[in-house]
């Protein structure tokens, strides 16, 4: 959930850019990206990594199941919204999670062996960050200027992405 939400909303190495916590508050929002996780378990050459999100079901149980048939280290990183640290609704925690892959701000993919790369779904015109944001209260605080860089990055990582999976 992108901080440590059973202790009390702290900050972690996987919170985003920008966003409010209860050790960064609005004044002192994270500045720094958050840890790439999945390029750390692809350096290592792990037999099976992928992304999976709530909102993708039939998706994510696919992906489940290829894991349990592979031998070895399998990590699959499970996008679930948390509406308590996120100060967002309950109710839209599966539209969050479905835009979260939609901006590309959590591509769904797949990683064998660190090297073989699978896009599983190919969002054909993403959605601007700031419709993900601003249905979050810890990045209400955000300057226009500031949603552009998170855009950036976005852009960047997706593109990344796309090259690693020769698209």
């Amino acid at each position: 959930n992108e901080a440590y939400m059973n202790t009390g909303i702290q900050r972690s190495s996987a919170t985003p850019v920008g966003a409010w916590t209860t050790t960064t508050p609005v004044k002192h929002y994270k500045k720094e990206r958050k840890k790439d996780i999945i390029g750390i378990m692809a350096a290592h050459g792990i037999p099976y990594i992928a992304t999976a999100s709530v909102a993708y079901p039939e998706d994510m149980v696919k992906k489940f199941k290829k894991a349990r048939e592979i031998k070895g280290t399998r990590f699959i990183h499970v996008f679930a919204p948390c509406p308590a640290g996120w100060k967002s609704r309950p109710e839209d925690s599966i539209k969050l999670a479905r835009l979260a892959v939609q901006t590309g701000y959590f591509p769904l993919f797949e990683i064998e062996n660190g090297e073989k790369w699978t896009l599983n779904l190919k969002v054909k015109e993403r959605k601007p960050i700031a419709e993900y944001l601003k249905l979050q209260g810890r990045f209400r605080h955000l300057k226009e200027e500031e949603i552009e860089m998170i855009q950036k990055e976005v852009d960047e990582r997706w593109a990344k992405i796309l090259k690693n999976c020769g698209l």
